[in-house]
């Protein structure tokens, strides 16, 4: 009899043990069944999601053309820069007024080049690049009203680039900075 009872208990304890194995079983497998539920939505977002500085369809090339933009407003700053135009533009014995020509026709055309890029930039920039262009067209002209009629090509160089020697910012690089400013908000 007491082995029997024994053995009961044994059965019972057996019996108890499976059955909560069970309950805990079935309540770990509800869990996770309603958590997948809830979740699955924002994990397959995550999976899906492309790395952070892509862009998707259309605004990749858009972005493509903005990028081009602002590379082709950085090379027309530097086409601008004084310094550039006179190591691009002089030519031994040219007078100053000839060489007033030159620059200007070339600031222009550059401008002229790149004026549509003005749809892919911000404006606030493109108008600092419009009156960097204008300055410095007005920066040759006041150069050569300040120098003799005789003066040469090399005398209207000097006083330009005298000039912006005392500018305490110069404001080709200081447009540079902007331009980087803009692409960086890009991303």
């Amino acid at each position: 009899m007491f082995a029997t009872n024994n053995h009961r208990m044994n059965a019972q304890f057996i019996i108890n043990s499976l059955t909560q194995v069970l309950l805990l079983t079935a309540g770990g497998v509800g869990v996770v069944v309603i958590s997948w539920n809830l979740l699955r939505n924002d994990f397959r977002k995550y999976m899906s999601a492309q790395p952070a500085g892509t862009v998707k369809g259309e605004d990749a090339g858009l972005l493509q053309l903005r990028l081009q933009a602002y590379e082709r407003m950085i090379v027309f700053v530097d086409r601008l820069n004084p310094s550039n135009l006179f190591l691009r533009l002089y030519e031994q014995g040219i007078p100053a007024a000839g060489l007033q020509a030159i620059i200007l026709n070339e600031v222009r055309s550059e401008y002229q080049h790149n004026v549509s890029q003005q749809l892919y930039i911000n404006a606030a920039s493109w108008d600092v690049l419009r009156k960097l262009k204008d300055d410095t067209i007005v920066m040759v002209n006041n150069a050569v009203n300040g120098l003799p009629e005789d003066a040469s090509g090399k005398d209207l160089s000097r006083k330009v680039l005298e000039h912006m020697a005392g500018i305490a910012a110069n404001p080709y690089e200081l447009t540079i900075k902007l331009i980087k400013q803009d692409i960086h908000q890009l991303f």
